[in-house]
C-alpha cells in the first residue's frame, strides 16, 4: 500500500503542537481507542509535549459518557488508559485540528460534508489510510459485536497510529 502523503503537516514543535483528532459515530469505542492508543504511543517515544490527540463523534448519542466497557477492558490489556469523555465532532473542530481520522467512509464522508467545499478537505483521512495491513478501508463497529471484535478493533487501530507517528515524527523539531 502507497502511504498517503498528509497534505497538511507542518513543522511540529512544543510551542506549536500537532493536533490530531480521530472520529467515529458515537465516540464510545474506535474514536477513543485511537486516541487512548495515539497517546499511548506519543508517550511512549516521549513526544507528548509536541502532539495534542483528541476523538470525537459524528453524532451525539452518546455525549458526556465514557469510552465503551469492552474498549476500555481490551486496551488496558496492553497498558493503554481510554480517558476520553465523548463528545460531538463540531464543524469548529476542522478550523482547530491539524488533522482529522475518520474510522469508516460513513463518519468520513459526514466530516467533509461538515467542511462544506474545498476549504479543510487536506486534513481529512481515513485512519486505515495509514495501516500497513489494510484488508479494507474502514476501522469496523464493533458496538454489536463479541469482546473478539474489540480485540481486532485494538489491533486495526494501533497498527495505524504506529504508522501515522512514524510519518508525523519525522517533522518534529526538537
Amino acid at each position: 500500500m502507497a502511504e498517503p502523503t498528509i497534505q497538511s503537516i507542518r513543522k511540529i514543535t512544543t510551542e506549536n503542537p500537532y493536533r490530531v483528532c480521530f472520529v467515529c459515530l458515537g465516540n464510545i469505542c474506535r474514536s477513543p481507542t485511537a486516541e487512548g492508543v495515539m497517546q499511548h504511543e506519543v508517550l511512549q517515544q516521549s513526544l507528548g509535549s509536541y502532539f495534542e490527540i483528541d476523538s470525537a463523534g459524528t453524532a451525539a448519542y452518546h455525549v458526556g459518557e465514557p469510552a465503551n466497557s469492552k474498549s476500555r477492558k481490551v486496551a488496558e490489556e496492553y497498558g493503554v488508559k481510554l480517558l476520553s469523555t465523548a463528545r460531538k465532532f463540531e464543524a469548529s473542530d476542522l478550523d482547530y485540528y491539524d488533522l482529522v481520522l475518520a474510522m469508516d467512509r460513513q463518519n468520513y464522508h459526514n466530516i467533509k460534508h461538515l467542511a462544506g467545499g474545498e476549504h479543510h478537505h487536506e486534513k481529512i483521512y481515513m485512519l486505515r489510510d495509514f495501516d500497513p495491513q489494510p484488508d479494507d478501508d474502514e476501522v469496523p463497529d464493533p458496538y454489536y459485536g463479541g469482546i473478539n471484535g474489540f480485540y481486532h478493533v485494538f489491533d486495526v487501530v494501533q497498527r495505524s497510529c504506529r504508522n501515522l507517528l512514524d510519518q508525523l515524527k519525522q517533522h518534529v523539531e526538537k
